[in-house]
């Protein structure tokens, strides 16, 4: 029985990151039999949707508020078997599975929602959730790491491995670097390591060589470039990964790749975060942004 590892997927909102990574797992169970335990960190729920075919999961926090606390709760109750091919049962396609879980949050402006992930993780491993038949455990986590709860899987060193995913645009670079300066701060005291960066296309202007460029200078890979695919929405329209909508189309092998580079992973470093302006410089090296004098400083194009 191989080591359980535990990873997470970390991104700026909107950019796929709960997609990306449900159609990577989709992956590695399909392709090759691995067992996984999805851990949802986000208050939407919205993690564990196209593996279990549903439009959003009971969390945890959701679960332990109807029935009075989280200690009134069993492991089956919260834990869910993935649907069809991902179900631990169902061995005709593959001797994987996934297994799903959401932490939730309070209602929205109430309460704090990182607490949830804090409160979901400590049952989950009190309850036995991380079994010795799992390969992987892998955390979806809601954006950047300035909330301490939803840091948590950093902080505590619960992933090992966090892959980033982002694109070719500004703020989801930012936020890329922000979250290194987060594994940064926590490298030395819970082991966590940087394992890649993720780019989910967006068809920005040399998106491929600006996305490898950020990963070397902050001392990673860019470990998978996944094209923009059309596929991907049909897929999720029917509350599907495209893995198990479609195996053989081309966007279904961009996964299998992605999980294949995953599962043999050993590139994993403590990062090397830039200042902004490192950040802005790299876009204009790139072409994709003129230096702008002082004076034209928040200035329309016509009148810069």
């Amino acid at each position: 029985m191989s080591e359980l590892r535990q990873i997470a997927f970390y991104g700026k909102g909107g950019i796929g990151k709960s997609t990306t990574s449900q159609n990577t797992l989709a992956a590695m169970c399909h392709y090759y039999e691995k067992k996984i335990l999805i851990v949802g960190c986000d208050p939407k729920a919205d993690s564990t949707r196209l593996i279990l075919h549903e439009k959003a999961q009971s969390t945890i926090m959701q679960l332990a508020s109807e029935a009075g606390t989280v200690e009134d709760l069993e492991l089956e109750d919260v834990c869910k078997p993935g649907a069809d091919e991902f179900h631990p049962d169902n061995n005709d396609i593959t001797t994987g599975y996934i297994n799903c879980t959401e932490s939730g949050g309070p209602e929205p402006g109430v309460g704090c929602a990182g607490r949830g992930v804090i409160t979901a993780i400590n049952f989950l491993e009190e309850e036995g959730a991380y079994d010795d038949e799992l390969d992987f455990v892998s955390y979806d986590v809601l954006g950047d790491v300035v909330c301490g709860g939803f840091a948590m899987p950093i902080r505590e060193g619960k992933a090992q491995e966090i892959y980033i995913v982002m694109s070719g645009e500004m703020m989801a670079m930012y936020a890329a670097n922000n979250i290194s300066k987060g594994i940064l701060k926590y490298a030395n005291t819970g082991g966590v390591r940087l394992a890649g960066l993720v780019c989910n296309a967006r068809m920005t202007d040399k998106e491929y060589d600006l996305s490898k460029h950020l990963a070397k200078q902050i001392g990673t890979q860019m470990i998978h470039f996944v094209p923009r695919s059309n596929h991907v929405q049909r897929a999720e329209l029917r509350r599907m990964t495209v893995v198990e909508y479609s195996p053989s189309h081309d966007q279904a092998m961009e996964y299998k790749e992605l999980a294949r580079k995953i599962i043999a992973n050993d590139l994993k470093v403590i990062p090397e975060p830039l200042e902004m302006d490192d950040l802005e410089n790299l876009l204009m090296e790139f072409g994709l942004e003129e230096e702008a004098d002082e004076e034209n400083l928040g200035k329309k194009e016509e009148e810069a």
